[in-house]
């Protein structure tokens, strides 16, 4: 049984539908679970999402993120201490992927810097399930949402969905081919969850 549990993707790879499926799924079941996502509904989550928004220097963003999951890491430690399975849409493989994007050109290795910098401070998923899409068929998906955030381009998001493969090595991930039906995709992560 996994308790410890997020879901990552690029955007529109139906990450977020999914994880909202599963936790109805598992509650439905009478199982204790809670969803929750990154960035935060807190006062930093809303600064990263300010930052975002304003196309803020990727380092500023990158410390802002770390910060918000650092605080978040101590609510989650809690609802497990209470033995509820925590769900979270996007958690720490999401700012290796983005903001190792954004600060390629600006640092080398960024991906191992960013994983530095929150070292030992982080709590490590028991499952990380990788929702795995072609970008160009992902952008599709929310080509038409009312307000695209920066990140939402085919040239970038080909370049987080490289960086979400290269992350996506050991036993910890599940890569999933997000083009599947959200039913099929929230089955195969509930059954990956109870499995005794």
């Amino acid at each position: 049984m996994k308790h410890f549990i997020t879901f990552e993707g690029i955007d529109g790879s139906g990450k977020s539908t999914v994880s909202k499926v599963v936790y109805k799924k598992l509650k439905d079941q009478r199982y204790k679970v809670i969803l929750t996502s990154e960035p935060t509904n807190t006062w930093i989550g809303h600064c990263v999402q300010k930052f975002i928004e304003t196309k803020a220097d990727p380092f500023v963003t990158s410390f802002a993120f770390i910060a918000d999951r650092i605080e978040h890491c101590k609510q989650i430690q809690k609802w497990l201490d209470e033995e509820y399975i925590v769900l979270c849409d996007r958690y720490a493989e999401s700012t290796y992927a983005y903001q190792g994007a954004q600060l390629e050109d600006q640092i080398k290795n960024p991906i191992k810097w960013l994983k530095e910098l929150s070292k030992n401070r982080i709590l490590i998923p028991d499952r990380t399930f990788i929702f795995v899409i072609n970008p160009e068929r992902s952008f599709n998906r929310i080509k038409n949402r009312s307000k695209l955030i920066p990140f939402e381009k085919i040239s970038f998001l080909e370049k987080v969905h490289k960086n979400y493969l290269k992350l996506a090595v050991g036993k910890r991930f599940m890569k999933l081919d997000a083009t599947k039906k959200i039913g099929e995709l929230a089955d195969i992560c509930l059954q990956d969850i109870i499995k005794k």
